[in-house]
């Protein structure tokens, strides 16, 4: 046998490996699904697809122009070019620029809780394709994305990181790669559920650090930070502190989801 038939033979081997291990690896969902099929996160209705049906998903609300330039807060009229929302001229977060796909509504609350809390992690791939659609701006030029770390015991229990989940499928769509060894969470922290902006704040202080053999990577980047919700923005402005302490030459926010105020005005 020559070498062309013998590299020929080994490449059919690898790409038939390789299909009968694409199979063996999507068997327990396979099985899963037969056992029961997909619902809908929202309403429970039975779905093909990505566990949203068409009718929550026709409930969701994009964000899209006009908004804040700084903070990506939806406008309810378009003010022009370069106005700033109230918020973004009272209280500038340390990041430069968030930018999210969707107001945080009821479905996109059961689509956060789904992935957060319920191990749905196949909602994953959809959420973050809406992401890197609202954060292509953000992601033009970025040198990496760093999703928000969990503390290693909250870790060690939800056995998954959310953001990372979320970071990984935009890195696909961007090919912005993901560093997830950048930011670390040095003490463990409250829930944010329930407390108040100034409590938040507190709550989150000192709580981030770069990891110092990673602080070099970090001097002179373009980071994007990715998570799953902005509420306050305390989580996110302390991590970007610790990222400009770092010497990052701009962080950017995105998350799938935002907490609306409902009128936000320009100013």
């Amino acid at each position: 046998m020559d070498g062309q038939a013998s590299r020929s033979i080994a490449s059919h081997l690898r790409g038939a490996f390789g299909a009968c291990r694409d199979a063996l690896a999507h068997l327990p969902r396979l099985a899963l699904d037969i056992a029961l099929p997909t619902q809908c996160v929202s309403c429970h209705e039975p779905v093909d697809g990505e566990g949203v049906c068409a009718a929550c998903w026709a409930r969701l609300s994009f964000i899209e122009r006009p908004y804040c330039p700084r903070l990506g807060i939806p406008f309810v009229y378009d003010p022009g070019p370069d106005m700033l929302s109230m918020e973004a001229i009272a209280s500038p977060p340390a990041y430069q620029r968030a930018r999210a796909a969707v107001r945080y509504d009821d479905v996109a609350r059961s689509l956060v809780h789904a992935l957060k809390y319920q191990d749905r992690t196949d909602l994953a791939p959809a959420m973050g394709r809406w992401m890197a659609r609202a954060g292509s701006e953000l992601l033009t030029g970025a040198d990496m994305l760093v999703p928000v770390p969990l503390h290693w015991r909250r870790a060690w229990r939800r056995r998954y990181n959310q953001s990372g989940a979320l970071a990984r499928v935009i890195e696909r769509q961007s090919g912005v790669k993901v560093r997830g060894d950048v930011l670390r969470r040095v003490r463990a922290t409250e829930q944010q559920i329930g407390l108040s902006r100034a409590q938040r704040a507190t709550n989150v202080q000192g709580a981030f650090q770069v990891s110092p053999d990673r602080q070099a990577e970090v001097q002179g980047r373009r980071v994007v930070l990715i998570d799953d919700v902005l509420t306050s923005g305390a989580t996110l402005d302390a991590c970007a502190r610790a990222l400009l302490r770092a010497k990052a030459a701009q962080v950017d926010v995105l998350v799938f989801a935002r907490v609306v105020e409902s009128g936000p005005r320009p100013i």
